[in-house]
C-alpha cells in the first residue's frame, strides 16, 4: 500500500449558500476556516454487535486542532476521537434529514464497486480502507465547508466529543421525521403540479450519474487491458537477459534495454493505485446524484401534501355550500341518505355548518402555512443547488485536467523506456 495520500481536492472552499444573514457572515463562521480536520488513520478492530455476535470493523482517527492557535504562533493541541463507518451513516442520515433543502455530500462507498480485476473488492482490503479514509475525510471537509452544515451543533460534537454522541443524535428524534419511501414513491406518481425546474433536476440527477457509471466502467476495462500491456513489456525484459548471455559484443546493451523494460513492467501498479484516487473523485459525484434526487422528492413530498391541503378545503367548502343551500351538486352517499331517510333538522344542519366553518379557517391558515413553507423550501434549496453546481463544475474540471495529466506523463514515461531501450541498442 502507498503512503498516506491527501484529501481528493486541492481545496475546500466555504461558499456563499442558502441561510439567513449575510454572505460575509457566513464566510467567518465556516468551520473548515476556524479548525483543521483530518482522518488520519484507520485501525482494524474486533467486537460484539448489538446481536452480541463477533464481528470485524475498521475504526477511522479523526484529528482537529484550532487555527486560531497556529495564526497566533501559538501549537494548538491536536485533539483525537475514533469513529465507525456506521457512525458517519449516522451523522449523513441526521443532516440529510434536518436540513432536506440542502444537497449533503455523499460518504464513500461502504465496499468497492467498479473495480478492475486485479483490485480487491474486501472491505478490509487495506488499499481500499486507506481510499475509504480519504473518503471519509473528504466528506468531513465538504460538511465543514458548508455555510450552513458547519453550524450544526451535532456536527461539531461528531468532532469533538467521543462519549454519548449517538445518544445526543438520538434525542433530536430526527428519525421521526424521516419521510417512508412509500409515501416518497406515492407522491412522485400523484403530484398534478410538479415543479419543472425540480423535474428537469431530477432527470440531469438520473443522467449523471449514468454517465459517471459508464466512464468509471470504461476506466475499469482501460485498466485491466493496461495492466496486460504493461506486464507483457516484462517478457522483453526476460527474453533481452537470456539473449544477453549468448552474445559477448551485444551482452551488456541487450541487459541494459532488458533493465529498462523490467522497469516500464513493475511501473503499472503505482500508475493504477494512482488512477484509483481519480476514480474515487468521480464516484462522489456518482453519489451526489442521489443527494440531488434527495431535495426533489422531498419537494415532491411538500408539494403532494399541499395539494391533498388544496383539496380537502375545496371539498369542505363545498359541503359548507350545500348545508347552507340544501342543494346537492354531485353523487354523494350523504345526498342518498337524506333522500332516504328524510332530511336533517335545521339545528343539525347549523351544527355541522359551524363544525364545517371552523375547518375551513383552520384549512386555510395551514395552506397558508403550507404554501409560505414550499416557497421557502425553494428558495433555500434552489440557492444550495447553484452552491453544488458551481463546486461540481470546479471539481470535475480540476479532476479530468488532472487525469489527462497524469495520462501525458504515463505515455512520456513509455517514450522514455524505449528512447534508453534504443540508446542501449546503438552503443552495441
Amino acid at each position: 500500500m502507498a503512503g498516506r495520500r491527501t484529501p481528493f481536492w486541492t481545496s475546500y472552499r466555504c461558499r456563499e449558500g442558502a441561510d439567513e444573514g449575510s454572505a460575509d457572515g457566513r464566510m467567518e463562521d465556516c468551520l473548515a476556516k476556524k479548525m483543521e480536520i483530518t482522518v488520519s488513520e484507520a485501525e482494524k478492530r474486533t467486537g460484539r454487535n448489538a446481536m452480541n455476535m463477533q464481528e470485524t470493523y475498521t475504526a477511522y482517527l479523526i484529528e482537529t486542532r484550532a487555527v486560531e492557535s497556529q495564526s497566533e504562533g501559538q501549537c494548538a493541541p491536536v485533539d483525537s476521537l475514533w469513529r465507525r463507518y456506521s457512525e458517519f451513516e449516522l451523522l449523513r442520515n441526521y443532516l440529510s434529514v434536518t436540513y432536506p433543502h440542502i444537497v449533503v455530500p455523499p460518504l464513500p462507498e461502504k465496499r468497492a464497486d467498479f473495480v478492475w480485476h486485479k483490485l480487491s473488492a474486501d472491505n478490509m482490503d487495506p488499499d481500499f480502507v486507506e481510499r475509504r479514509r480519504i473518503g471519509l475525510e473528504n466528506f468531513l471537509l465538504r460538511v465543514a465547508s458548508h455555510p450552513v452544515l458547519c453550524q450544526d451543533k451535532i456536527f461539531y460534537s461528531f468532532l469533538t466529543q467521543e462519549g454519548g454522541w449517538k445518544e445526543m443524535v438520538n434525542e433530536t428524534g430526527f428519525q421521526l421525521k424521516a419521510d417512508s419511501r412509500l409515501k416518497a414513491l406515492n407522491a412522485t406518481f400523484r403530484v398534478k403540479n410538479p415543479d419543472k425546474r425540480f423535474t428537469e433536476l431530477k432527470h440531469y440527477s438520473d443522467e449523471l450519474q449514468s454517465v459517471i457509471s459508464h466512464l468509471l466502467r470504461v476506466r475499469a476495462r482501460v485498466a485491466d487491458r493496461l495492466y496486460g500491456v504493461y506486464k507483457v513489456h516484462g517478457n522483453y525484459g526476460r527474453v533481452f537477459s537470456e539473449w544477453s548471455a549468448i552474445e559477448k559484443e551485444m551482452g551488456d546493451g541487450l541487459q541494459s534495454a532488458g533493465h529498462h523494460m523490467d522497469v516500464y513492467a513493475a511501473s503499472i501498479d503505482d500508475i493504477l493505485e494512482e488512477e484509483e484516487h481519480y476514480a474515487d473523485q468521480l464516484k462522489e459525484y456518482l453519489f451526489y446524484a442521489e443527494a440531488l434526487r434527495a431535495v426533489c422528492r422531498k419537494h415532491e413530498l411538500m408539494q403532494y401534501d399541499l395539494e391533498m391541503a388544496a383539496q380537502d378545503l375545496t371539498s369542505k367548502k363545498q359541503q359548507c355550500e350545500e348545508l347552507a343551500t340544501g342543494t346537492v351538486r354531485t353523487f354523494s352517499l350523504k345526498g342518498m341518505t337524506s333522500k332516504l331517510f328524510g332530511q336533517e333538522t335545521p339545528e343539525q344542519r347549523e351544527a355541522k355548518i359551524k363544525v364545517l366553518e371552523e375547518q375551513i379557517q383552520e384549512g386555510e391558515e395551514q395552506l397558508k402555512s403550507k404554501n409560505l413553507e414550499g416557497r421557502d423550501f425553494v428558495k433555500s434549496a434552489w440557492a444550495d443547488i447553484e452552491r453544488f453546481k458551481e463546486q461540481k463544475n470546479h471539481d470535475l474540471k480540476e479532476a479530468l485536467i488532472s487525469y489527462a495529466v497524469m495520462q501525458i506523463s504515463m505515455c512520456k514515461k513509455g517514450i522514455q523506456v524505449w528512447t534508453n531501450a534504443k540508446e542501449c541498442f546503438s552503443k552495441m
